[in-house]
């Protein structure tokens, strides 16, 4: 009998394979999460409150312990966060960094203004189920390349195609400028890529065709009768209207310096992704209104003489400057899901718990265009929500139990949590 109890538990765990995990419905009825520590996202806290949601939005935050509606969830020591933002990422795009028909994130050439990261995103990406595990239920997805990279959009995790998916598309135009060390590579001669090319110069030239493609661009969407159609100098359209913001990829100071200087040439929204050495000039930044999406924290600084603990401690500087700044987790090995604990990491170097919750929530839907829509669990807002059976940017307690995307439940499975009943039924546990 034991037997047959395990080989009928096992063709169940086989039946309900990751490819079934289908995306929630729309949410039916109000939904209640009471006597909960709500972390609001805009760094106030809640201590024993309740909030409710209903059709997909927040209808209440209450101070009150217990509230009413269809549906009840017991929060009592637990804690309830907006969901957390992914700034820039190539989710969805890239699967098996080895596997060549898996990654569908660069494209030929260096100007392609007109690639759109949202129709080649794969909603049956393995990668995605572990992020919503982690508390992260929307990214921004962004195409890689050499210069001109393409536009972005953002997207919700729990979606049957990329058109369900679209949370705010083509918001974005990613820009990659070349490095602006001279850093020759000591093996170029033995390897036979040597060559007498300056880097610096031909990275200055790289930047100036960048430039020249801009103003090009405002020329052409100045005039609306431009004929014939030009679908790479149409696609930047937006910068020029501030409905499209320019993602600058720039580490050093001198590359942020140019970022600077592309925001006051073409009068549009730059915003600095990466910006390990942004910290040097912080109050520059805050001067020309520069937001920066900061790469993970759990790397090696870029310049030999940055201290060694300097990733940690850039986003205090920051803060303390009044730079508004995200906090985004490139690692291609984790592939993203330790986004809440780079955020835990800044909290233990001079930002408190709030700031480095709001560096994932708030601050990254601020820069994204989305803050009126998500990013804090606020009234009239969708009801991106996570309850954490303890500190979400703590890795030890941090245990996701429920999450909702626009009020609905959505599933926390995985292919590990899958796998992990597939061998407690193989080895009877």
């Amino acid at each position: 009998m034991k037997k047959i109890l395990y080989s009928f538990l096992f063709l169940t765990t086989v039946a309900t394979a990751q490819e079934t995990v289908y995306p929630a419905p729309a949410q039916k009825g109000s939904i209640a999460i009471n006597n909960a520590t709500i972390h609001v996202g805009n760094g106030a806290v809640i201590t024993n409150g309740s909030i409710v949601f209903e059709n997909g939005k927040i209808t209440q935050v209450n101070t009150s312990a217990t509230a009413t509606a269809a549906t009840v969830i017991n929060a009592n020591g637990k804690h309830v966060y907006p969901g957390l933002i992914l700034s820039s990422s190539n989710l969805g795009l890239l699967e098996v960094p080895s596997v060549r028909a898996t990654v569908d994130a660069n494209e030929i050439g260096e100007i392609n203004a007109n690639v759109r990261s949202i129709v080649a995103y794969n909603t049956d990406s393995k990668v995605i189920n572990t992020l919503k595990a982690n508390g992260i239920l929307l990214a921004n997805i962004a195409p890689n390349g050499s210069l001109l990279q393409g536009t972005s959009s953002v997207v919700q995790l729990d979606a049957w195609h990329w058109e369900d998916a679209a949370y705010a598309i083509d918001k974005g135009v990613h820009i990659n400028l070349p490095s602006l060390l001279n850093r020759p590579n000591p093996f170029a001669e033995f390897l036979g890529t040597a060559s007498n090319t300056d880097p610096l110069k031909r990275g200055l030239e790289q930047i100036e065709k960048l430039k020249q493609f801009f103003r090009d661009a405002k020329a052409y969407n100045a005039n609306p009768t431009a004929y014939p159609v030009n679908i790479k100098l149409s696609a930047v359209k937006g910068l020029f209207t501030q409905q499209q913001k320019l993602f600058v990829a720039a580490e050093t100071v001198k590359e942020m310096l140019i970022a600077i200087d592309f925001a006051k040439e073409f009068g549009c929204q730059v915003v600095i992704v990466g910006g390990s050495d942004s910290y040097l000039i912080a109050p520059l930044l805050k001067q020309n209104n520069i937001p920066v999406i900061l790469g993970q924290c759990h790397t090696l600084p870029t310049l030999q003489d940055d201290d060694v603990d300097q990733p940690y401690k850039t986003p205090a500087i920051l803060q303390k400057a009044g730079v508004l700044f995200a906090i985004n987790d490139d690692d291609g090995n984790s592939r993203f899901r330790n986004l809440a604990f780079n955020a835990g990491t800044a909290a233990a170097y001079g930002l408190t718990k709030e700031e480095a919750l709001a560096a994932v929530s708030l601050n990254a839907a601020k820069i994204l265009g989305i803050d009126a829509k998500t990013g804090s669990l606020e009234v009239g807002k969708d009801a991106n929500i996570v309850i954490s059976a303890g500190d979400l940017l703590d890795m030890k307690t941090s245990i996701v139990e429920h999450a909702f995307i626009q009020g609905r439940k959505v599933s926390l499975e995985t292919k590990q949590t899958q796998l992990a009943k597939r061998y407690e039924v193989k080895y009877g546990l």
